[in-house]
């Protein structure tokens, strides 16, 4: 079982998502920053999405992000466990966002279509925290 937030994580996600349906105009180039591992660090992970489809999951930055992403490690666990919301996350200050806040609102909605609770579930249950 891959542990949260590793390439192999971020691997095996990705390929859970390839059954997400196409999303024609969902499409971000987003990083993201999680703050306070427990190593102590930050990780640094990036996604390119097209049309709904998961291009890249990497660690590491993408250079041209359209979209940045921080939170604590904590709040990204809790999110991941489907224990808080990601719109709430967001809404309470919990999620900071930098660059482009209008592409990321018109990705919202996706978070909450049965197929992304679907995936959602099953990245739960392939994933060591």
């Amino acid at each position: 079982m891959p542990k949260y937030l590793t390439q192999e994580w971020l691997d095996e996600a990705r390929k859970l998502a390839e059954s997400q349906p196409e999303r024609p105009g969902a499409s971000v180039r987003m990083q993201y920053v999680v703050t306070g591992a427990p190593d102590g660090g930050d990780i640094k992970y990036y996604w390119v999405l097209e049309n709904g489809k998961l291009l890249e999951s990497k660690l590491g930055e993408l250079p041209d992000a359209e979209v940045t992403l921080t939170q604590t490690y904590d709040d990204s666990v809790k999110v991941q466990k489907g224990e808080l919301d990601a719109n709430t996350a967001f809404m309470q200050g919990r999620v900071k966002v930098t660059g482009n806040m209008a592409k990321l609102m018109s990705l919202l909605p996706l978070t909450n279509a049965p197929e992304y609770k679907q995936l959602q579930q099953q990245t739960q249950e392939i994933t060591e925290y």
